[in-house]
């Protein structure tokens, strides 16, 4: 009789552990990371063609040319390192360097109508619109997992499988989340 009660006590103990579905969680945090490089990754390979169609009609912005493929290769390089801090800063980076190409295309009619631009134009704002979709799922995956292994039984066991809390895809740029000042 006892052996059972202790059998029970045990198979209750072990059931109620979590360790399966903080892998689970886990594996969907790194699912929803995946889709984000792949996501900057998709937007990285559409730039040069975008730069190329800008570039045949204003030959005279080459500093902001230049600009956007170091941004580019900068991206590139941190969706191949895989830092998160790092992928967000060379986003925002390129975010930046990709505002000022769109400015110099939309004072150019000429660029405006070349139906090249408009069709990457599109195909960027698209991608623009999967990886915020991207950064949202990946950062509600975070909040499930790191919540879940916050709480009682859970946090033993994530104690004890070294089970560490994810970080957040967040915007670096100061720029971006700063209050602007106008001054008068």
């Amino acid at each position: 009789m006892k052996r059972v009660v202790l059998t029970a006590l045990l198979a209750l103990t072990v059931s109620s552990c979590g360790y399966n579905r903080i892998q689970s969680l886990d594996e969907q945090v790194n699912s929803f990371e995946s889709q984000i490089k792949v996501q900057l990754q998709r937007r990285a390979d559409l730039v040069p063609n975008l730069v190329n169609t800008v570039k045949g009609f204003a030959e005279h912005e080459q500093e902001i040319f230049d600009a956007v493929t170091n941004a580019r290769a900068q991206l590139g390089g941190a969706v191949t390192g895989g830092s998160l801090a790092e992928m967000a800063a060379a986003n925002q980076t390129l975010t930046s360097a990709l505002g000022r190409l769109i400015a110099i295309a939309e004072d150019n009619p000429e660029i405006q109508s070349n139906e090249n631009f408009r069709m990457l134009q599109d195909q960027l704002e698209g991608t623009e619109n999967r990886i915020s979709t991207a950064r949202q799922d990946y950062n509600q995956a975070v909040q499930a997992y790191n919540s879940y292994i916050r709480r009682f039984p859970q946090v033993l066991t994530a104690k004890m499988t070294g089970a560490k809390a994810r970080e957040y895809f967040e915007v670096t740029d100061e720029s971006v989340t700063d209050v602007p000042e106008v001054e008068f």
